[in-house]
């Protein structure tokens, strides 16, 4: 259905794609995985045609419709939600605006009557009666209650923009469906909406993501962005990590295979080539070494690295930690929360679950005295030292623009040397020159990498940290997870990520509309307790901007 042919993409000296050639079939789900860099969203871009190779070809099937989640939120402040979604079928929106057009004159022309009953017919075909329930059925399931369809994009939230141009891009129904992180800004409810909807698209599906759930959920193949290449694995993310360490093991013995093969012939070549009864035997096997050398798979260095992360704490920590005494907070009229008392403990993992916009950062804020509650207090315990993530990169690293070196030695022990913060940087991927980087340009996932460092060098005995998967990449997750559940201070995080709520948290606290559950278990029992009850919770008002 779409195929690319030798596509090389370079900018400069750097090389993203190397003559890439592979065919994406109908019917299949392909979750595409690289490191954060890698090209994955470049990729994609030259599917849809936005952007163009260095060199290569892209091919459709005659035909086919592409959709593609466009980025920019703000294309549309102007529209209504409702009409935002429609115009994502452009034949279809046309018609229906000429339809409208003529059926607002006063009177028609018989050319105009007979234009109209043209219209009328396409306009059928097209499914445009249908059209309007349809995109509002698709807001719904993305959380966008249909009160609000007819109100401006101007009047919601960025992340709530980002699910009407989702919407937009479903409505289409195109065979070739394009997402690049639709999981982003989207609720554990929402997301598991999307994956049951897309697991029904019958043509091709190419999306990235960052969370490890869902690529599993949908995917029938993995495309793995690698090498300067991509490789197609069958099955989903789980099957991909089996697959590509069985691959690159076999890779590795045949190639010691060889070597040893090699070496051995290269010594009966040492020890008789001059010898003239066995000269033509030595000839022979050399011919054989060179046969041998060729055969070798080369086995280049990965793109895929991840970062070392253990956090210690320097002081120990006491039997408590938080108490959060009637606690309120609101924003003008709005009220997120009030009267909620939490006592957290020596040890816990608790994730702070909810909707988008329904006061889960204005919580884990109060909690790590960021914000000041209305009413109530929050108390820590004698032993606590505290690191906070925060949601937004400015909040963690600030305005000014130091190097990375000068940013992350202000939070360094008295007398602490350069190499021990040189040393933390490589473990953060942040090797050699890289640590003279100014701090303002850097991607989402190295703004995320700086700020644990912080964190780690800090070696403080409670961990906050607000939504610290959105900007990683796979590698930087699984680390990140595997660190916190080896940390044996107090954490306290904010997330969609179901894989790193569920293989971490010992305790789940959900902010609805309405309350604040505090849940003393797992993810997964949970879920279990709250049944479905716990998808169909949905904060419309979180939505509007304000």
């Amino acid at each position: 259905m779409i195929s690319v042919s030798n596509l090389t993409v370079r900018f400069g000296k750097k090389t993203l794609f190397e003559e890439v050639t592979v065919k994406f079939k109908e019917g299949e789900r392909y979750g595409l995985i690289g490191a954060n860099g890698s090209g994955k969203s470049t990729f994609l871009k030259i599917l849809a045609g936005l952007e163009q190779p260095t060199s290569g070809t892209v091919s459709i099937d005659k035909g086919v419709q592409l959709g593609y989640l466009k980025q920019d939120h703000y294309e549309y402040e102007n529209e209504t939600i409702l009409n935002t979604v429609l115009r994502g079928h452009a034949e279809l929106w046309a018609l229906s605006q000429e339809r409208d057009r003529l059926y607002s004159l006063p009177e028609m022309t018989e050319e105009e009557g007979i234009r109209a009953s043209e219209i009328e017919e396409k306009f059928a075909d097209l499914g445009g009666y249908e059209a309007e329930s349809y995109a509002s059925e698709l807001l719904v399931g993305l959380g966008i209650p249909q009160h609000l369809h007819n109100e401006p994009m101007s009047k919601i939230t960025g992340g709530f923009k980002l699910r009407v141009l989702l919407a937009q891009v479903l409505y289409q129904k195109p065979e070739i469906l394009l997402l690049d992180e639709p999981t982003n800004h989207l609720d554990i409810k929402t997301i598991a909406w999307l994956e049951d909807f897309l697991k029904s698209h019958k043509g091709v599906l190419i999306v990235i993501s960052h969370d490890r759930h869902f690529i599993n959920a949908i995917s029938t193949y993995i495309a793995d962005l690698d090498y300067n290449t991509i490789r197609l694995f069958p099955g989903n993310y789980d099957d991909y990590m089996t697959a590509s360490e069985m691959l690159k093991e076999q890779m590795l013995n045949e190639n010691k295979r060889i070597k040893e093969k090699i070496s051995d012939l290269q010594e009966f070549v040492n020890r008789f080539s001059a010898n003239a009864s066995k000269a033509k035997q030595a000839t022979s096997r050399q011919k054989l070494i060179e046969k041998l050398k060729s055969q070798q798979v080369e086995i280049k260095p990965s793109s895929r690295v991840s970062p070392y992360i253990r956090f210690k704490m320097s002081k120990p920590l006491g039997k408590d930690v938080i108490f959060a005494n009637n606690i309120s907070k609101s924003y003008g009229n709005v009220k997120v929360f009030e009267n909620v008392t939490l006592s957290i403990g020596k040890g816990e993992k608790v994730a702070i679950v909810g909707t988008n916009g329904v006061g889960k950062t204005t919580l884990i804020k109060c909690l790590m005295k960021q914000l000041e509650p209305d009413s109530g207090t929050v108390e820590w315990g004698m032993s606590v030292y505290a690191s906070y993530f925060p949601q937004d990169h400015k909040e963690g690293i600030g305005e000014d623009k130091p190097s990375l070196i000068e940013w992350l030695y202000q939070f360094a022990p008295p007398a602490t040397d350069t190499t021990v913060i040189r040393g933390l940087l490589g473990k953060m991927l942040f090797s050699g020159d890289m640590a003279l980087k100014s701090t303002s340009v850097l991607s989402g996932g190295e703004k995320s990498r700086l700020i644990i460092a912080k964190m780690i060098m800090m070696e403080d005995n409670v961990l906050a940290l607000d939504e610290p998967t959105n900007h990683l990449d796979l590698e930087s997750i699984e680390s990140l997870n595997y660190a916190l559940t080896l940390f044996p201070g107090t954490v306290i995080f904010v997330s969609h990520d179901r894989e790193f709520v569920s293989s971490l948290a010992t305790r789940i606290i959900e902010v609805t509309p309405e309350r604040v559950i505090d849940f003393h278990g797992t993810y997964d029992e949970y879920l279990q307790k709250e049944g479905s009850e716990f998808y169909k919770r949905i904060s419309s008002g979180a939505i509007l901007s304000r």
